[in-house]
């Protein structure tokens, strides 16, 4: 093997339930205005043909929650809970919406912080958003559940408490757009590859998080995870 001329870093990984195993992470995809009343409360209007794409590092990942440093460069770090979506097989090419289920591992749960602060003043001058969501520790997740093991996950309530106080909270059919229909949208754009998460988007009631807090993020009768600023 060919020497590297810096030590290659560790792979990021999220534990898979059951199996002692873990999931190694390749790219984190999001999924912006996927809840009608979110973009409302944003200001913004969902087009229902044309999903909102942004990216995150995939070493954003804290794994399974715990402390969670409050990141320089705002005063003003939103939460953002949503559905996460593993992919296990490899795409050739563009995904048909009807075959896009097949490429799916298992689900999570995570959250999206955001710096909202640079996000507004990056959008008020028709700048990329890029710091405001691909930051160190900005994808806290949870453990993945395999797909076999997961059930029907549509059907369920998705939800955050901030020190014990519901923030947010949807039902995961009042998605825009199905996973389905974003796969196959990403693989229009994307070489989508086994080990990609996909954020599946928020649902209203983003709000501000500080120093202290204490969260806890699920998935009715499937997955949930817990932390706390730092």
């Amino acid at each position: 093997m060919t020497a590297t001329v810096i030590p290659v870093p560790a792979p990021t990984c999220l534990p898979v339930r059951g199996t002692g195993a873990l999931f190694p992470v390749r790219r984190i995809y999001c999924v912006g205005r996927n809840f009608a009343e979110h973009a409302r409360e944003m200001g913004a209007a969902v087009d229902r043909g044309n999903p909102v794409f942004f990216m995150k590092p995939a070493d954003a990942i804290v794994a399974g929650g715990g402390r969670v440093p409050y990141p320089s460069g705002t005063r003003d770090l939103h939460h953002e809970v949503e559905l996460v979506v593993a992919l296990g097989r490899d795409a050739d090419g563009e995904v048909a919406a009807a075959d896009a289920m097949a490429l799916v591992f298992g689900y999570g749960v995570g959250l999206d912080l955001t710096r909202r602060d640079l996000q507004a003043a990056a959008k008020a001058k028709g700048l990329p958003w890029d710091t405001a969501k691909g930051f160190d520790h900005s994808a806290p997740a949870s453990e993945l559940v395999p797909a076999a093991a997961a059930g029907d996950v549509f059907t369920r309530r998705l939800w955050l408490e901030v020190n014990g106080a519901t923030r947010q909270q949807s039902g995961l059919d009042d998605m825009v757009f199905s996973v389905a229909d974003v796969i196959h949208e990403l693989s229009k754009l994307y070489a989508l590859k086994a080990g990609d998460l996909v954020f599946m988007g928020t649902p209203a009631g983003v709000a501000a998080l500080q120093p202290g807090d204490r969260f806890r993020a699920g998935v009715d009768g499937l997955v949930e995870f817990g932390g706390h600023i730092a």
